[in-house]
Order: structure tokens, then C-alpha cells, then sequence
């Protein structure tokens, strides 16, 4: 528990000084003067600065995370239940995310690099659960499709990406364009009928 609390203060620390300064910018001496603790210190809880900004990418997204795990284990909802509130968690993350970085001024190196963590932490801790679900879909005859993790993957990075709106960067109309598109493909891919996937529309 005590572990816990400093590895918060050091996430809390630099999250702080993230409002302020370019990561870039930030050294392990600010941050553990940040958190009120030794710079030796740090490194009994995290072996690098870059593992210190894993680690709050982690905390960031742990809620829809969390949210998504204990989803998949509840069959009695239908699979496409729990894929329209898996999403919506990881829009109201992305939200508090992009709501945080656009408080401060950040250049584009630093932008596209807090931002690549982000969707790379994401894509891959939320696939295997997007998979199960579908795998779930597919054995209950409401999913057709032969390959659940792919089309895991497939719909986490072109929701992520266009989530994030900044790697290739569009205008709310062109975000729907594609959206839009994404669900006629995988709708008739997985033999559903016209709008059973409209909750991956971004709202």
C-alpha cells in the first residue's frame, strides 16, 4: 500500500508539471521535488523517466479499462451492449485527455509522442478483451466472422485514431465520413443488419 501511494505522488507529480512544461523538460529531479521525495527514491519505484509517463498513460485509461474487463465477463448482455459502453468510456477518456493537453502550449514532437503512448496503450490492452466479446458474439450467432481478434484490431485503431484526431487530423465531418464507412463495411462483413453498429458513431 505504501508502494501505491508513492508511485501516485510520483504520477501525480508529473502530471503536474505536464500542465506547465514539454516532457522534454521535465527532469526526474523535478518531478520527485514535485512528489516531495529523493530523486534516489525514484528509481526504487520506476527505472526511467519514459516509465514514469507509461505508467500515468496506464492510470489514465485504467477506468474504461477496468470498465471493459468486467464487461466481458457479463454474457447475459448482448455483445453489442457491451461494445457501445466499452467505446463510450474510451471516448470519455480520450475527452479528459484531450481536455488536459490543450490547456497548455506543446509542441508537435511532444504532442506525438504523449498521444502515440496513449492509443498504443489502448489499442493493445483493450484488444484481447474486444476479442473475447466478439469471440462471445460469434458462438451466441449474433457476430458472423471468422476472425475475432482481427476485427478487434481493425476497429480499435480506426476508432483510436480517429478518436485522438491528431495523427491524421479532420474536420467532424470527415471523422463521421469514416466512421460512417467503417460500420457499412463491418455490418455487412459480420452479416448484421444496417445500423446494429451505429453506437461506434462518436458522440
Amino acid at each position: 500500500m505504501q508502494n501505491q501511494t508513492k508511485q501516485d505522488q510520483i504520477l501525480d507529480a508529473l502530471q503536474t508539471l505536464l500542465g506547465d512544461k514539454n516532457i522534454q523538460n521535465i527532469s526526474v529531479s523535478e518531478i520527485a521535488q514535485t512528489a516531495g521525495i529523493g530523486k534516489g527514491s525514484i528509481y526504487y519505484y520506476f527505472p526511467s523517466k519514459d516509465s514514469i509517463v507509461d505508467a500515468l498513460v496506464e492510470r489514465n485509461y485504467e477506468k474504461p479499462l477496468e470498465t471493459a474487463k468486467n464487461l466481458a465477463k457479463q454474457t447475459s448482455i448482448s455483445p453489442f451492449t457491451r461494445m457501445a459502453m466499452i467505446f463510450q468510456a474510451c471516448r470519455n477518456s480520450s475527452t479528459e485527455f484531450r481536455a488536459q493537453d490543450e490547456t497548455k502550449t506543446s509542441d508537435a514532437k511532444e504532442d506525438a509522442f504523449i498521444r502515440q503512448k496513449y492509443m498504443k496503450h489502448l489499442i493493445s490492452e483493450m484488444k484481447p478483451v474486444l476479442t473475447e466479446i466478439i469471440r462471445q458474439g460469434i458462438e451466441q450467432g449474433e457476430i458472423h466472422f471468422d476472425y475475432p481478434a482481427a476485427l478487434a484490431e481493425i476497429v480499435l485503431i480506426v476508432l483510436t485514431v480517429k478518436l485522438d484526431n491528431s495523427l491524421v487530423p479532420s474536420d467532424p465531418g470527415k471523422i463521421e465520413e469514416t466512421i460512417l464507412g467503417l460500420i457499412s463495411l463491418l455490418e455487412k462483413g459480420t452479416e448484421n443488419p444496417a445500423g446494429s453498429l451505429n453506437f461506434l458513431m462518436m458522440k
